[in-house]
């Protein structure tokens, strides 16, 4: 019987600049540079919600399909 050789985890597919931490830390890094540089809340607000799309995308949404995807297997 073969046994899988599929990453248990879809992070263990991806390099290090596309891991949780750094999508978080830059998440993170944008608005506030974006703050602190523009002092602008009519720029920052904007800024911040596509990356709160970005993270439910990428952070929860595409994990769970590749989990899905791998128990299907």
């Amino acid at each position: 019987m073969e046994t899988s050789k599929n990453p248990q985890s879809l992070w263990q597919l991806k390099p290090w600049w596309c891991q949780p931490w750094s999508i978080v830390l830059t998440g993170l890094a944008i608005p506030t540079i974006s703050w602190i540089w523009l002092h602008r809340w009519w720029i920052t607000t904007p800024v911040a919600f596509v990356i709160s799309v970005w993270w439910y995308l990428f952070l929860y949404l595409v994990p769970k399909q590749y989990t899905t995807t791998q128990s299907d297997l």
